[in-house]
């Protein structure tokens, strides 16, 4: 799929197996772009573990600007960090840009609505620590909703029953109900 940012085209395209070492470059860019302005939200390096099987399942995504991947997100339909609050969503998780195209995010959470709306949901959800002022007003001023904070276990960027605590809230944001395919379906409409 094609779009356009600010005159220039960006291409955006499901992340394959061979895509990996992209995704995990503009994640661990953005990883340390937040480390130096004291945002602890990821570890310091992903591992291609915590990524693999969302690859595999085709819900990781990758923006390229010419042959140059600047973005990446995942885009699933479901996320136990939501059991208590009910609707059908998309999730986005992983969500990360290269400084190069800093400001491109607003189109991919674009894409994210979209395609979740297509597909016949009603919310578009995601989380961030909750000690991310900044980014949690970014969403505020998007359209999204705060849905309350809660704890996660494991490492930032990382869930698991064990591990350290984090802090993260979550935002929900309202979505159009769509009457056209699904632009995942394969059939052309990525």
């Amino acid at each position: 799929m094609e779009m356009s940012w600010h005159g220039t085209a960006v291409t955006l395209h499901r992340a394959s197996p061979a895509h990996a070492a992209e995704v995990l470059d503009v994640l661990d860019e953005a990883a340390a772009w937040l480390r130096r302005r004291g945002v602890t939200q990821w570890p310091e390096h992903f591992e291609s573990s915590w990524i693999d099987g969302a690859i595999e399942r085709g819900e990781t995504w990758l923006a390229h600007l010419g042959a140059t991947a600047v973005g990446t997100l995942t885009l699933d339909w479901s996320d136990p960090l939501w059991t208590d609050i009910g609707g059908t969503a998309g999730y986005v998780h992983r969500m990360a840009v290269r400084r190069q195209a800093a400001g491109l995010g607003a189109l991919l959470l674009d894409w994210a609505a979209d395609a979740a709306g297509h597909n016949h949901q009603r919310f578009l959800r995601l989380d961030c620590v909750a000690s991310n002022g900044r980014l949690r007003s970014y969403y505020e001023a998007r359209g999204f909703v705060h849905r309350g904070d809660v704890l996660v276990g494991g490492a930032p960027g990382r869930r698991h029953d064990d591990g350290p605590r984090t802090c993260v809230s979550r935002f929900e944001l309202a979505l159009p109900h769509h009457d056209t395919a699904s632009l995942l379906d394969g059939n052309g409409k990525e």
